[in-house]
């Protein structure tokens, strides 16, 4: 019974991933055919300072809320209450921060002024994108998927339509605000997606006055999981914020110009690890599901059905990491032509996808380890995967190899990774 549940989940997520990863493709075929490369060139740069931003603004919610309620410590309202109090002090933090930093962001670090006005839009999604976020964390403590995925295809479906209406007229003003169009967009499908989660809440889901309180102790376990989670996270980001910066500036040091870098840059995000990427949503089932199982089961001590959701989820992960870097490299060229309209990546594509396999190990590791209670060891196998792959991306830009250091960079990153969340799991698991 304990497996059919798992199984069921993973599965739920999976259909309602390809279905979301489809409608997703969709829409960027679109987006990306209405506004051209130089947009989302100019999109592909800010996208590094937005996911650091936002993983601070959303605090790593879902994990931390779905390990809680998996624990089923404190009531579910009271651990909601709790951690939408916290996102909105910090998101309003966040967005004052961006307001006055975005210009010196723009100017001096991205050295693109249209930047700017594209940073302010992002932050105000944040605390539209954290109050869907929390919603989901409690769904999938409760180990309920088919809310996550209804509520991922109704947000994308509003995206499409929105496209479709907004970004004809917006692209016929400037690029900047093709761009911003698509990122304000996100407020109105994310507060899609809050709604969907809204109603498929229990009908004996009572809420008391005293639930609603600010409550130290649910405050401090959620911070206690949040903030080794988000700082992992927030490492991450923080390489991928730097990671254009750096690039950037080192290659115009080399000699290359401004053009060709946002050319290629773009290329190797938007279609080389975009691609490379797609079936990173049935990854992400795993994970989701794997979570509260492993939490569960090791709150409740039974080690052994610990261990064997870690093997089935590690088989279940390479077979289809495998499976779909063997059909990306084969068809790199005509995957990025009909999905892109363009060939550019695929020499990429080429180096990365044999390694891609490991790639897709990561996510349901990360996620052992914390339903294991080691988010801090997430935060340094983060950190040291993170400086080993700028520190070598900055040297080999100096060799005159163009975007290849950062192909190669990324490589010994996937390694990295791997290699010591698995070894930090397997030592964990021989103790207990």
């Amino acid at each position: 019974m304990k497996k059919n549940k798992f199984l069921t989940a993973t599965l739920i997520l999976m259909i309602g991933g390809l279905i979301t990863k489809v409608l997703g493709f969709i829409i960027r075929i679109i987006y990306t055919r209405m506004v051209g490369s130089e947009a989302i060139s100019l999109y592909s740069l800010v996208m590094p300072t937005y996911s650091l931003l936002l993983t601070i603004a959303t605090l790593s919610l879902p994990i931390v809320i779905s390990k809680l309620i998996s624990e089923n410590k404190y009531k579910s309202i009271k651990i909601l209450a709790n951690a939408t109090l916290i996102t909105l002090i910090i998101d309003i933090l966040v967005i004052l921060i961006v307001y006055f930093t975005k210009d010196f962001i723009a100017n001096v670090l991205l050295n693109d002024s249209r930047c700017s006005p594209l940073l302010m839009a992002m932050a105000l999604t944040f605390p539209f994108v954290s109050l869907a976020s929390i919603l989901k964390g409690y769904f999938y403590g409760k180990q309920k998927m088919l809310p996550h995925t209804i509520s991922n295809i109704i947000e994308q479906i509003v995206r499409l339509l929105l496209i479709f209406l907004i970004i004809p007229s917006l692209t016929h003003k400037s690029i900047v605000d093709a761009v911003m169009g698509l990122i304000l967009i996100s407020i109105a499908s994310e507060l899609s997606s809050t709604v969907t989660f809204l109603c498929f809440l229990p009908k004996k889901f009572s809420i008391k006055k005293q639930d609603l309180k600010p409550d130290l102790n649910t405050s401090r376990d959620i911070l206690s999981i949040s903030l080794p989670t988000v700082s992992s996270r927030l490492i991450g980001n923080i390489g991928f914020f730097l990671e254009p910066i750096i690039l950037t500036n080192i290659l115009l040091f080399s000699g290359y110009t401004m053009p060709y870098i946002l050319n290629e840059y773009g290329a190797y995000n938007a279609y080389s690890i975009s691609l490379l990427a797609m079936p990173s949503f049935f990854i992400s089932a795993i994970s989701s599901s794997l979570l509260p199982e492993i939490t569960k089961f090791f709150y409740q001590h039974n080690y052994q059905m610990v261990k064997r959701r870690f093997k089935q989820a590690m088989i279940l992960s390479f077979i289809t990491g495998l499976l779909f870097s063997s059909v990306i490299f084969i068809f790199r060229e005509p995957l990025l032509i009909s999905l892109y309209n363009t060939s550019n990546g695929a020499q990429y594509i080429k180096i990365l996808a044999p390694f891609f396999v490991l790639f897709y190990l990561e996510g349901p590791l990360q996620s052992v380890l914390q339903g294991l209670g080691e988010a801090k060891n997430c935060m340094y196998i983060t950190l040291i995967a993170i400086i080993v792959k700028l520190l070598v991306m900055s040297f080999l830009s100096l060799v005159h190899i163009g975007m290849y250091a950062l192909v190669i960079a990324e490589i010994i990153n996937i390694f990295i990774v791997v290699y010591l969340c698995y070894n930090c799991i397997k030592k964990r698991l021989a103790n207990l």
